[in-house]
Protein backbone atom coordinates (compact mmCIF):
# COMPACT_ATOMS: atom_id res chain seq x y z
CA UNK A 1 0.00 0.00 0.00
CA UNK A 2 1.50 3.34 -1.08
CA UNK A 3 1.37 6.61 0.93
CA UNK A 4 -1.60 7.99 -1.08
CA UNK A 5 -3.75 4.94 -0.29
CA UNK A 6 -2.83 5.19 3.39
CA UNK A 7 -3.99 8.83 3.54
CA UNK A 8 -7.27 8.01 1.77
CA UNK A 9 -7.93 5.09 4.16
CA UNK A 10 -7.25 7.30 7.22
CA UNK A 11 -9.62 10.00 5.96
CA UNK A 12 -12.34 7.40 5.33
CA UNK A 13 -12.03 6.03 8.86
CA UNK A 14 -12.15 9.55 10.34
CA UNK A 15 -15.23 10.56 8.33
CA UNK A 16 -16.95 7.29 9.25
CA UNK A 17 -16.27 7.96 12.92
CA UNK A 18 -17.71 11.49 12.76
CA UNK A 19 -20.80 10.21 10.94
CA UNK A 20 -21.36 7.55 13.59
CA UNK A 21 -21.06 10.12 16.39
CA UNK A 22 -23.64 12.35 14.70
CA UNK A 23 -26.02 9.44 14.26
CA UNK A 24 -25.67 8.50 17.91
CA UNK A 25 -26.27 12.10 18.94
CA UNK A 26 -29.42 12.23 16.83
CA UNK A 27 -30.72 8.97 18.30
CA UNK A 28 -29.73 9.89 21.87
CA UNK A 29 -30.05 13.66 22.31
CA UNK A 30 -28.56 15.04 25.53
CA UNK A 31 -30.96 14.97 28.43
CA UNK A 32 -32.51 18.27 29.46
CA UNK A 33 -30.92 19.68 32.58
CA UNK A 34 -32.72 18.58 35.73
CA UNK A 35 -34.67 21.21 37.56
CA UNK A 36 -34.96 21.37 41.30
CA UNK A 37 -38.75 21.16 41.48
CA UNK A 38 -38.68 20.88 45.26
CA UNK A 39 -36.79 24.17 45.56
CA UNK A 40 -39.15 25.79 43.05
CA UNK A 41 -42.21 24.57 44.96
CA UNK A 42 -40.73 25.78 48.21
CA UNK A 43 -40.03 29.22 46.72
CA UNK A 44 -43.61 29.55 45.44
CA UNK A 45 -44.98 28.40 48.77
CA UNK A 46 -42.81 30.91 50.53
CA UNK A 47 -44.37 33.74 48.48
CA UNK A 48 -47.87 32.74 49.58
CA UNK A 49 -46.99 31.81 53.15
CA UNK A 50 -48.76 33.91 55.79
CA UNK A 51 -46.32 35.15 58.44
CA UNK A 52 -47.16 34.51 62.07
CA UNK A 53 -45.77 35.19 65.58
CA UNK A 54 -42.43 33.49 66.43
CA UNK A 55 -41.43 33.18 62.76
CA UNK A 56 -37.91 34.38 61.89
CA UNK A 57 -37.61 36.61 58.83
CA UNK A 58 -34.58 37.57 56.79
CA UNK A 59 -35.16 41.17 55.72
CA UNK A 60 -32.72 42.59 53.19
CA UNK A 61 -32.59 46.23 52.11
CA UNK A 62 -30.27 46.53 49.11
CA UNK A 63 -27.08 48.46 49.88
CA UNK A 64 -28.32 49.10 53.43
CA UNK A 65 -26.67 46.47 55.67
CA UNK A 66 -27.61 48.33 58.84
CA UNK A 67 -31.29 47.89 57.93
CA UNK A 68 -30.92 44.21 57.01
CA UNK A 69 -30.78 41.04 59.08
CA UNK A 70 -32.74 38.22 60.72
CA UNK A 71 -35.69 39.47 62.74
CA UNK A 72 -38.07 37.61 65.06
CA UNK A 73 -41.79 38.26 64.76
CA UNK A 74 -42.96 39.14 68.26
CA UNK A 75 -46.02 37.55 69.93
CA UNK A 76 -48.00 40.69 69.05
CA UNK A 77 -47.21 40.12 65.35
CA UNK A 78 -44.84 43.07 65.03
CA UNK A 79 -41.20 43.35 63.96
CA UNK A 80 -38.86 46.11 65.08
CA UNK A 81 -36.86 47.78 62.30
CA UNK A 82 -34.26 50.53 62.34
CA UNK A 83 -35.69 53.90 61.22
CA UNK A 84 -39.24 52.53 61.12
CA UNK A 85 -39.78 51.14 64.61
CA UNK A 86 -42.59 48.60 64.89
CA UNK A 87 -44.08 47.22 61.68
CA UNK A 88 -46.87 44.65 61.54
CA UNK A 89 -45.74 41.41 59.92
CA UNK A 90 -48.26 38.84 61.13
CA UNK A 91 -51.02 38.14 58.63
CA UNK A 92 -48.96 39.26 55.63
CA UNK A 93 -47.09 37.28 52.99
CA UNK A 94 -43.35 37.99 52.53
CA UNK A 95 -43.96 40.06 49.33
CA UNK A 96 -46.68 42.09 51.07
CA UNK A 97 -44.41 42.84 54.02
CA UNK A 98 -41.56 43.76 51.66
CA UNK A 99 -43.86 46.23 49.86
CA UNK A 100 -44.99 47.72 53.17
CA UNK A 101 -41.43 48.19 54.42
CA UNK A 102 -40.37 49.64 51.07
CA UNK A 103 -43.20 52.17 51.16
CA UNK A 104 -42.30 53.28 54.69
CA UNK A 105 -38.58 53.53 53.85
CA UNK A 106 -39.22 55.96 50.99
CA UNK A 107 -39.28 58.72 53.60
CA UNK A 108 -35.61 58.01 54.31
CA UNK A 109 -34.17 56.22 51.23
CA UNK A 110 -34.59 56.84 47.54
CA UNK A 111 -36.12 53.83 45.74
CA UNK A 112 -35.54 51.23 48.49
CA UNK A 113 -35.26 47.64 47.28
CA UNK A 114 -36.54 45.30 50.01
CA UNK A 115 -36.82 41.52 50.11
CA UNK A 116 -38.32 39.36 52.85
CA UNK A 117 -37.69 35.64 53.22
CA UNK A 118 -39.09 33.34 55.89
CA UNK A 119 -35.96 31.86 57.45
CA UNK A 120 -37.65 29.81 60.18
CA UNK A 121 -41.29 28.88 60.70
CA UNK A 122 -42.47 28.52 64.27
CA UNK A 123 -46.00 29.92 64.11
CA UNK A 124 -47.48 26.95 62.27
CA UNK A 125 -47.18 23.34 63.31
CA UNK A 126 -48.53 19.88 62.57
CA UNK A 127 -48.88 17.23 65.24
CA UNK A 128 -47.52 13.68 65.20
CA UNK A 129 -49.28 10.98 67.22
CA UNK A 130 -48.74 7.24 67.59
CA UNK A 131 -45.88 5.14 66.30
CA UNK A 132 -43.35 7.82 65.35
CA UNK A 133 -39.96 8.36 66.95
CA UNK A 134 -40.76 11.88 68.17
CA UNK A 135 -44.39 12.58 69.04
CA UNK A 136 -45.77 16.08 69.37
CA UNK A 137 -45.70 19.29 67.34
CA UNK A 138 -43.50 19.66 64.27
CA UNK A 139 -42.68 23.11 62.89
CA UNK A 140 -43.92 23.43 59.33
CA UNK A 141 -41.86 24.51 56.36
CA UNK A 142 -43.49 26.22 53.34
CA UNK A 143 -45.33 23.58 51.34
CA UNK A 144 -44.57 20.80 53.84
CA UNK A 145 -45.84 17.38 52.76
CA UNK A 146 -46.70 14.18 54.59
CA UNK A 147 -43.37 12.37 54.10
CA UNK A 148 -41.39 15.44 55.14
CA UNK A 149 -43.37 15.73 58.37
CA UNK A 150 -42.87 12.04 59.19
CA UNK A 151 -39.15 12.42 58.50
CA UNK A 152 -39.00 15.49 60.76
CA UNK A 153 -40.52 13.36 63.51
CA UNK A 154 -37.69 10.84 63.18
CA UNK A 155 -39.63 8.41 61.02
CA UNK A 156 -41.90 5.50 61.93
CA UNK A 157 -41.20 3.00 64.69
CA UNK A 158 -40.90 -0.74 64.01
CA UNK A 159 -44.44 -1.21 65.34
CA UNK A 160 -46.14 1.29 62.99
CA UNK A 161 -49.06 0.04 60.92
CA UNK A 162 -48.18 1.68 57.60
CA UNK A 163 -51.51 0.73 56.04
CA UNK A 164 -53.67 2.61 58.54
CA UNK A 165 -52.00 6.03 58.80
CA UNK A 166 -54.42 8.96 58.53
CA UNK A 167 -54.59 12.74 58.87
CA UNK A 168 -57.09 14.56 61.07
CA UNK A 169 -57.91 18.01 59.67
CA UNK A 170 -60.36 20.68 60.79
CA UNK A 171 -62.20 22.31 57.91
CA UNK A 172 -64.78 24.99 58.72
CA UNK A 173 -65.29 23.54 62.19
CA UNK A 174 -65.67 19.96 60.95
CA UNK A 175 -63.02 17.32 61.56
CA UNK A 176 -62.06 15.25 58.54
CA UNK A 177 -60.26 11.91 58.58
CA UNK A 178 -58.05 11.60 55.51
CA UNK A 179 -56.64 8.10 54.82
CA UNK A 180 -52.96 7.98 53.82
CA UNK A 181 -51.44 5.55 51.33
CA UNK A 182 -48.01 5.73 52.90
CA UNK A 183 -46.25 2.95 50.97
CA UNK A 184 -47.33 4.26 47.55
CA UNK A 185 -46.32 7.80 48.52
CA UNK A 186 -42.95 6.47 49.69
CA UNK A 187 -42.51 4.66 46.36
CA UNK A 188 -42.75 7.92 44.46
CA UNK A 189 -46.44 8.61 43.83
CA UNK A 190 -46.33 12.38 44.38
CA UNK A 191 -50.12 12.72 44.30
CA UNK A 192 -50.32 10.67 47.52
CA UNK A 193 -47.65 12.68 49.33
CA UNK A 194 -50.28 15.09 50.60
CA UNK A 195 -49.59 18.77 51.26
CA UNK A 196 -50.26 19.51 54.92
CA UNK A 197 -52.13 22.39 56.51
CA UNK A 198 -51.38 24.10 59.82
CA UNK A 199 -52.98 22.22 62.67
CA UNK A 200 -53.11 18.86 60.87
CA UNK A 201 -52.62 15.80 63.09
CA UNK A 202 -50.89 12.79 61.54
CA UNK A 203 -51.92 9.61 63.34
CA UNK A 204 -49.74 6.51 62.99
CA UNK A 205 -51.44 3.48 64.64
Amino acid sequence: MNATNVVILALSITLFGHGKQKANAAQNPPAAPATDSAASTSAMASDTYVIGPADVLTITVWKEPTLSGNILVRPDGMVSLALLGDVRASGLTPPQLADQISTKLKKYIQDPNVSVVVAQIHSKVVYMLGEVVKRGPVDMTPGMKLLEAISSAGGLTDFANKNKIYILRNEAGTQQKIPVQYKKALNGDGSLNLVLKPGDTIVVP
